[in-house]
């Protein structure tokens, strides 16, 4: 048996486990107390804003635009230069509620034509962008 011994001269080498667990967990409680109250707090006076823009709802349509791999772009499927686009979103900034622009871009497309789209679009007001990107396709 574990806990006999069949020699009266003989040292038990089983350790008792149970007083190390109780500190271990002491310890723990411990910690998890005062580690947050450990953290510099520093106060910070946050600017306040006025939100003049509504959310879109789910009925506000939302605009694409597709970039394709030689930096044409197409506003809803219509073919574009710099400077319409430039208008189309001035105009779109605009509406209330403003509708999302939806930007797709073949793979191959420079980021630095991407990147020019979104300067553009946040200079004439927009607000709502989001990237069009493909399911990744599973190999089998």
């Amino acid at each position: 048996m574990a806990g006999t011994n069949s020699d009266p001269g003989t040292v038990s080498a089983d350790i008792n486990i149970t007083p190390l667990a109780d500190v271990m967990l002491v310890l723990l409680i411990i910690f998890m107390i005062t580690a947050p109250m450990s953290t510099p707090t520093v106060k910070v006076t946050l600017p306040e804003t006025v939100l003049n823009q509504a959310k879109p709802s789910k009925n506000t349509p939302p605009v694409n635009l597709a970039i394709k791999q030689g930096g044409e772009m197409y506003w809803n499927g219509k073919k574009v230069t710099k400077a319409e686009l430039k208008a189309h979103l001035a105009v779109t900034a605009q509406k209330l509620p403003q509708p999302p622009l939806r930007i797709r871009a073949d793979k191959t497309v420079q980021y630095r034509l991407i990147r020019e789209a979104l300067e553009t679009a946040k200079s004439t007001g927009m607000v709502h962008m989001q990237f069009v990107t493909a399911a990744e396709k599973n190999g089998g």
